[in-house]
Order: C-alpha cells, then structure tokens, then sequence
C-alpha cells in the first residue's frame, strides 16, 4: 500500500488581524464606559440598523466602526452640551457578528464566534478536533475579500506541531476538513 503525500500548502497570509476584523456588526455587544460617571455606562447591543440608543444623546452608529470610532463620536456628543472632557472607553464585550464555520472531517460540525487572533487551528478545536479520518494537512479554508473568494489549503497538523506558520482566522472563514484518502 502506498502512502498518500499532503498536498503543498497554500502561500497564506500570517498577519494576526485586519482592520476590518475589529470593525462592530449587528448583533454584538458593547461594553461602553464613561469614567466617574455610571449613568452613562452600560452594556449596549448593535441594533439591526447598525445603531445603538446612548442615553442623552440617543443614537449613534456603531456598525461598520472601531471601538475607537464610535468613543470619539461619543466623546464629542457629550462634549457638545452634556459633560465637560468626558474620559470614553468602549469595547467590544462580545462579538456576535462574526462568524467562522467548521465542518468536514469534524467531530461537530458548528458555526463559532470569531475572536480576534484566533488562529485555525482554535477554530478546529472548538467543532471538538478532527475525525479519525480527518485529513489534517489539507484543510481547505475559503475566504471573501475585497478581491474575489480565496481558498486556501492549510497545513493544520504543521502548524500544530510548529513545522508551519500559523494560520489566523478571517470573520466570515469557511474551514472544510477532507477525508484522508488513506
């Protein structure tokens, strides 16, 4: 019996994050803090137009945006009437738009939340690990961009045992998981 070589990998990008990757969706969660002032300070969802309701100075829109954005627009709102320097800080608490599925070779297949820096091989590890007949180096990834649809081909047990860079996860992501052919 002869044995089945992985494929080559893909030429893949290594950057842990994109700007785009830190932008807020509807749906998430926003932790906004102003300080020495609670009444101003709160856990405030993205509505599905793309705004949340601040008190005093009602809405403001915070899809699309960084948390950095949205403190300043903030920030400046509260400036214009309300509070003299107001001292902001808004995070995203939890991320509820992105998205990354996992299926294939899986022990469950899922669609999982994303999180900043996470890499492919924590997505893989949240649908519970591979199959036993998981094919671990020619995981298949497909990505949306700007330019087009991207699949890539993943070196999943490499990159595991540091033979491979890391592969870090886009919101969006698709991660199939082949059948090893042996």
């Amino acid at each position: 019996m002869v044995a089945c070589a992985d494929p080559p990998p893909s030429q893949y990008p290594t950057q842990v994050s994109f700007t785009e990757d830190l932008t807020t969706g509807t749906s998430d969660l926003l932790e906004i803090r102003v300080s020495k002032l609670e009444q101003y300070s709160g856990d405030f969802e993205v509505g599905e137009d793309g705004t949340i309701s601040y008190p005093y100075i009602g809405s403001v829109v915070s899809a699309g945006r960084t948390p950095a954005q949205i403190e300043a627009e903030i920030q400046e709102r509260l400036a214009d009437g309300y509070l003299t320097n107001p001292q902001v800080v808004v995070r995203i608490k939890e991320r509820r738009s992105k998205k990354i599925s996992v299926f294939g070779e899986v022990k469950k297949s899922t669609i999982i939340q994303y999180a900043e820096g996470m890499t492919i091989n924590e997505a893989i590890s949240q649908a519970d690990g591979f199959s036993p007949r998981a094919w671990k180096n020619a995981v298949k990834v497909t990505r949306k961009s700007a330019s087009g649809r991207q699949e890539y081909t993943v070196p999943v047990e490499s990159i595991a045992i540091g033979k491979a860079p890391v592969f870090y996860m886009r919101p969006g992501d698709s991660v199939y998981v082949p059948k090893s052919p042996m």
